[in-house]
């Protein structure tokens, strides 16, 4: 080997040793797909507070990596991706997963190798009771925004509601909610649609809900499934108050919509994007703009959120964290202020925030 080799292999060995370890972290959520818009932006706002805390030299001198892999939002997808990052990549924890069966179809994977999941960006009431020993919640549960938009639409004299919900478990447990809140009021919906997740077929859904002579439909799905069935509503000639649930309160939701989109209620799971007088919200604002991004999406905060509780976990776990000893400081969480919001889990509870708002697009915007 001659000198220039071995200065070479002198400079990366240098290199190889001073270079900060990393924490890995791994994500499998549908970045392309029916529901890639919100899932993107709920990826940005993560990557907001998972970037500050890398410039600030990371957490005890260490950058924090989040793997990702593209599930489509294919459920059998979502399980092999999460096979591969606990089995192969070896991550000390999943991070906001997206969809209820896909979420549901991780779970054995936590379960074997005692693997926390930080934040999924699901509602679903399975992850919450009973209590799932490898998953903590940060935002509110689907039921709990169903029951809100059902008491809303009734306290405003509306009466004659249908419901339409995807016929998978997500639409079984919001459909839960939406009928809490019926019950409540000892009242019923007019007309209850099932729709298929993967074809629903427009030209009987919407023609049940014209037929029911509907004041208002809840629309339990998710992205371009949503947008689309809105538009063959507003094509029929329906004007009919439309809600959605907050798995569609993204920026690309509204743009899908495009002119559809003006009246339709969206719930929503933390404050006001634009609310400063929240620090969570100054905050995120704060690193946004200095990206570039003017604002901030509901999608975009829930991401932000999630990565908060993300980084304050592997600050408590300490130096090279494990996955025990991750698991450890989220059960140890208490009382934990996001900014104006606070969490707190046990091994009794790992619900997180119970926030539940609602939202009116207008003007291309989310206005509360």
């Amino acid at each position: 080997m001659n000198k220039l080799h071995v200065l070479c292999a002198a400079l990366l060995a240098v290199a190889a040793t001073s270079a900060p370890a990393q924490i890995l972290i791994g994500q499998t959520a549908g970045m392309t797909g029916s529901v890639a818009a919100s899932v993107n932006e709920t990826i940005g706002g993560a990557q907001l507070v998972i970037d500050a805390a890398n410039a600030q030299g990371g957490i005890h001198g260490e950058k924090i990596e989040v793997l990702r892999m593209d599930d489509g939002f294919d459920v059998k997808r979502a399980s092999e991706n999460a096979r591969v990052l606990i089995e192969e990549k070896k991550v000390a924890a999943l991070f906001m997963s997206r969809g209820t069966p896909h979420s549901q179809a991780i779970i054995p994977w936590l379960d074997k190798h005692d693997v926390p999941l930080i934040g999924p960006s699901t509602g679903a009431m399975v992850l919450h009771k009973p209590v799932q020993k490898h998953v903590f919640n940060v935002r509110a549960t689907y039921q709990r925004e169903a029951e809100k938009a059902i008491q809303h639409l009734l306290t405003t004299g509306i009466a004659r509601i249908a419901v339409v919900h995807v016929t998978d478990s997500f639409g079984q447990d919001a459909l839960e909610g939406a009928m809490t809140g019926f019950a409540k009021a000892q009242a019923k919906p007019i007309v209850t649609v099932p729709a298929d997740r993967e074809k629903p077929d427009y030209k009987v859904i919407v023609p049940a809900i014209r037929d029911a002579n509907a004041q208002a439909v809840l629309w339990i799905g998710s992205g371009v499934a949503v947008v689309e069935g809105i538009k063959a509503l507003r094509a029929s000639g329906s004007a009919a108050q439309v809600v959605t649930l907050s798995n569609n309160a993204s920026s690309g939701f509204i743009k899908q919509l495009g002119d559809a989109s003006k009246g339709v209620i969206v719930t929503q799971v933390f404050p006001n994007e634009r609310s400063i007088s929240y620090p969570m919200v100054k905050e995120a604002l704060a690193l946004a703009r200095a990206k570039g991004q003017a604002e901030l999406s509901p999608a975009a905060l829930e991401g932000f959120a999630s990565a908060k509780v993300l980084v304050e976990a592997l600050r408590r776990a300490g130096p090279k964290p494990t996955r025990a000893k991750v698991l450890a400081a989220l059960e140890s969480l208490r009382g934990y202020d996001l900014g104006g919001l606070e969490i707190s889990y046990s091994p009794q509870d790992h619900s997180g925030i119970d926030f539940a708002d609602l939202a009116i697009i207008s003007d291309g915007r989310f206005k509360r």
